[in-house]
């Protein structure tokens, strides 16, 4: 009971704060404690909302006024992950992010003082001012089809090598890029299809994206195909 109250008595005091770095630890922490191989355990924090109610909070107060750009990527990233958690949790229980009208384009939220949808953090607040296709594998959707959900925050310092990381976790994973040598075949998840150009802008074809990434190269020959994307929630 005393560890209960101290953890709590930590967190808020934490929560109370409006630094970058402060905020990027109570995400760590959270994140740890939640997410295991990528699934998210939605139930017990419905059972005990008041961290996630904190984080989000902190999230619409937090001030960028004297962020670098690689602190706001790192935040923004943050910040997508915990209200899509956060989402699913003031709905739970639900089958799917799909199930919740308006989940990415209509929900809006405060992020650093402004008031932002799920799509607008993405495209707008990350896509359009730090272009990067690599978000597309740490950005989560609380979908089974998502790239798995990291259990640690980003964090500006370790930027690059953890967006990498991610990056190469998700392409040389055989569930999420599904590799048939016997048919010359790959199937890949929808995100690069509906995001080809992002995958495209710098690099000749998807497998040549991929391919950056891979430990085994996918000859260019491969048919490449699209699987259908699963919108089951990613729980545990």
């Amino acid at each position: 009971m005393m560890r209960l109250i101290i953890v709590s008595i930590f967190w808020a005091s934490i929560c109370s704060s409006q630094g970058l770095p402060e905020l990027t630890e109570v995400t760590n922490h959270f994140l740890e404690e939640h997410v295991e191989s990528g699934m998210v355990d939605y139930k017990a924090m419905h059972q005990n909302p008041s961290r996630i109610q904190q984080l989000y909070e902190q999230i619409g107060s937090t001030s960028l006024e004297n962020a670098s750009d690689v602190e706001k990527k790192a935040f923004y990233i943050n910040a997508y992950n915990i209200l899509t958690i956060y989402q699913i949790v003031q709905n739970y229980p639900v089958k799917s992010p799909t199930d919740v009208e308006g989940f990415f384009d209509n929900m809006k939220h405060q992020v650093a003082g402004e008031s932002l949808t799920l799509d607008q953090v993405e495209k707008e607040r990350l896509m359009k001012n730090h272009f990067d296709p690599r978000l597309h594998f740490v950005l989560v959707c609380a979908a089974k089809s998502c790239p798995p959900l990291a259990s640690f925050a980003f964090q500006a310092d370790q930027l690059d090598e953890q967006l990498d990381e991610r990056t190469r976790e998700a392409l040389n994973n055989p569930d999420f890029i599904r590799v048939n040598k016997n048919q010359k075949k790959v199937e890949v998840s929808q995100i690069f299809e509906w995001y080809k150009q992002d995958f495209t802008k710098e690099s000749s074809s998807i497998l040549a994206y991929i391919n950056q990434y891979r430990d085994e190269e996918i000859p260019s020959s491969y048919q490449v195909s699209f699987y259908k994307y699963d919108w089951a929630l990613n729980a545990q």
